[in-house]
């Protein structure tokens, strides 16, 4: 079993973008569909924006895109297939120390319930977590606490002793929020994303949250 740190009685996990991530192909492929549909050709850089959440709030970009996001989102999710997308997922290397942890582990995210389930079941690792909770318009969206908080009791928690990893400042946000430890996680660097986010822990591999680990800063 992995020895986390002693002040984290439990751990909570975005998942795009901080345990998995997309193949660049099927990316690519999704947003050239989307943008057909929507009469929008999206550049590489555009695509890459809003899938990683570069620049940060991704209905703010749409607009000013002249995209109505409420549309995007419906095309988005009409063209997403669980299956496919599961299948060009991959699971980060320094994230496989998770499914090893000897404490509380759950999960939260913004991805829809369907994609997640066939991500979770690819990757056979649906037994990592004590809890999933997937984000709706009526649970609420990160940085709302609301799914840290549900995330927590489905774990079996309720104290603050708890730490949510994420790659964006929504996920450091619903942290906070909901009174834990907020840790990012730098993928892709801060000048690629056009901002720096603050964090409790700022990392650039998750291998760095380890026990005796002594965390660098993440400055690029």
């Amino acid at each position: 079993m992995v020895e986390p740190p002693a002040d984290y009685g439990f751990w909570l996990f975005d998942f795009d973008g901080t345990l998995i991530d997309i193949e660049d192909g099927y990316m690519t492929d999704v947003m050239n569909e989307v943008g057909s549909r929507l009469g929008h050709a999206f550049s590489t850089r555009e695509a890459e924006t809003l899938w990683h959440g570069l620049g940060g709030e991704r209905n703010a970009q749409l607009r000013a895109w002249g995209l109505d996001p409420d549309r995007f989102w419906e095309v988005f999710h009409e063209v997403e297939d669980p299956v496919a997308r599961a299948e060009h997922t991959y699971l980060y290397d320094d994230a496989e120390w998770v499914g090893e942890l000897d404490r509380p582990v759950g999960l939260v995210t913004h991805s829809q319930q369907r994609l997640t389930d066939a991500a979770l079941s690819q990757l056979g690792i649906r037994d990592w977590f004590d809890g999933v909770v997937c984000c709706t318009a009526e649970l609420g969206w990160k940085p709302d606490p609301a799914p840290v908080r549900l995330a927590m009791d489905r774990v079996g928690v309720d104290g603050a002793d708890g730490v949510l990893v994420g790659d964006g400042p929504q996920d450091v946000g619903a942290a906070w929020n909901a009174g834990l430890a907020g840790v990012h996680v730098e993928r892709h660097g801060h000048q690629r994303r056009g901002l720096c986010v603050l964090g409790d822990r700022r990392v650039r591999s998750l291998e760095e949250l380890l026990g005796g680990t002594d965390p660098a800063p993440a400055t690029d």
